[in-house]
């Protein structure tokens, strides 16, 4: 008996050892699994708080209204009908779900135009005042990229316009205007300064700032345009009478003293993409509005019938991606330009007066659908409506496919463009 009690308690101790390791050995596995599930938690964290941030803002009037996308579709005549608004710009929402959040590419920080190199020279007595609001430009700058960085993945549209750009911009006029009644006290007052006070998001390298240049480029260049037309003809040819009696007195931007043009929108730029293909004059594009209402009332949304000819519209590299004026103008195999056109209303101020050149549009869009041939083709502008009672200039062109109205083979045609106002109530 003693000899089957202390075999029983034997064989209870082993088996008391074994539960004790298995249950040391889930734990030891729990544990591991516990420290993966962590682990695991938070990279799926550290991905949530590097969400898309990195997405530029548009320029003013450059999104859809009605909270449309920056693209929309409509069906017509057979075929889906591609609008992009503000010339293929986005609103930073819809950045940042097609580009799925730019992982990795951290806060978004401030593009402001340079100041500094835009002055004429700046005389001695103004020095210490100019310089001073030129470091205060800077300052401006770096409290944006800290609120920037401080609201983390918080950095709506509304945010972005609302709290960093439009009170650094109104920083920025301010300090500018101080900027040229300094220089004015004891020179001629610069002019235009203000125009350097809006700013934007700077995209990084894995975003728009450099993608989009290289996309333009990269399209350009498979159709033997963007990169290739820079140095085409017109590319090493500096001046001379090229035979016509004139002198030229520039054919590229080796001796311009303004930057390169990179594609972007942006002015005081010298832009050396070769024009392109011209096709014959029986060819040209040519465009008409032919269908719009004489009156409609405020915010009323009516129709434009556009009909285009010799305009195949199958060509659209974003302007806000850095594709302006980036690639030569291209025509296809039966010598039509391939491009796509625009179309935009503004208000008039005035009908004795041009309006202002820089004013933003009441409306505007580009118009891409695949379509175009050299008979006649109808193409529906949807207005969603005009906000301001007055005199609306409704315009359309066409556009090469870096924006550019097609070359005509005359001097003496009309280019393909056509204007139209309706009074608005």
């Amino acid at each position: 008996m003693r000899r089957s009690t202390r075999a029983r308690r034997s064989s209870g101790n082993a088996r008391s050892k074994r539960l004790l390791a298995v249950v040391g050995t889930l734990a030891v596995f729990g544990g591991i699994v516990a420290v993966t599930q962590i682990s695991s938690a938070q990279d799926r964290r550290t991905n949530v708080r590097t969400a898309p941030v990195s997405c530029s803002a548009p320029s003013p009037g450059a999104t859809a209204p009605g909270g449309q996308g920056s693209t929309t579709r409509t069906w017509q005549n057979g075929r889906w009908v591609r609008n992009h608004w503000g010339d293929g710009q986005m609103s930073v929402a819809e950045c940042q779900q097609t580009t799925g959040g730019g992982a990795g590419a951290g806060a978004p920080t401030v593009a402001c135009p340079d100041v500094k190199s835009k002055l004429p020279e700046v005389p001695d007595q103004a020095r210490d005042e100019v310089d001073r609001n030129l470091a205060l430009l800077d300052a401006q700058i770096a409290e944006a990229n800290r609120r920037l960085a401080a609201a983390g993945s918080n950095t709506s549209q509304d945010f972005v316009n609302n709290s960093v750009l439009r009170p650094l911009a109104d920083k920025r006029t301010a300090t500018l205007n101080r900027i040229a009644t300094a220089i004015g006290r004891v020179a001629p007052r610069p002019e235009g300064l203000d125009q350097l006070a809006q700013c934007a998001l700077a995209d990084n390298a894995q975003n728009g700032g450099q993608s989009g240049g290289q996309n333009g480029g990269q399209n350009g260049g498979d159709d033997n345009g963007g990169q290739n037309g820079g140095n085409n003809n017109g590319g090493n040819n500096n001046g001379g009478n090229n035979g016509n009696g004139l002198g030229v007195l520039a054919k590229d931007c080796t001796n311009s003293r303004l930057q390169p043009h990179d594609g972007f929108q942006a002015g005081n730029r010298c832009v050396s993409t070769a024009f392109g293909e011209v096709g014959a004059a029986a060819n040209n594009p040519s465009l008409l509005i032919t269908q719009f209402p004489n009156q409609v009332r405020r915010n009323q949304p009516f129709t434009l019938r556009v009909s285009t000819r010799n305009l195949v519209r199958d060509r659209f590299l974003a302007a806000g991606q850095g594709g302006y004026y980036l690639e030569s103008s291209l025509l296809d195999d039966q010598g039509l330009v391939r491009g796509h056109f625009h179309t935009a209303c503004r208000m008039l101020n005035s009908l004795r007066q041009p309006p202002n050149p820089q004013d933003v549009p009441a409306f505007f869009v580009a118009t891409e659908d695949g379509k175009g041939s050299a008979q006649p083709d109808d193409v529906l502008i949807q207005i969603p409506g005009l906000p301001q009672s007055g005199v609306a200039q409704c315009a359309v062109w066409a556009g090469d496919g870096s924006h550019r109205i097609p070359m005509m083979e005359r001097a003496n045609q009309t280019p393909a463009f056509d204007v139209v106002r309706i009074r608005v109530n």
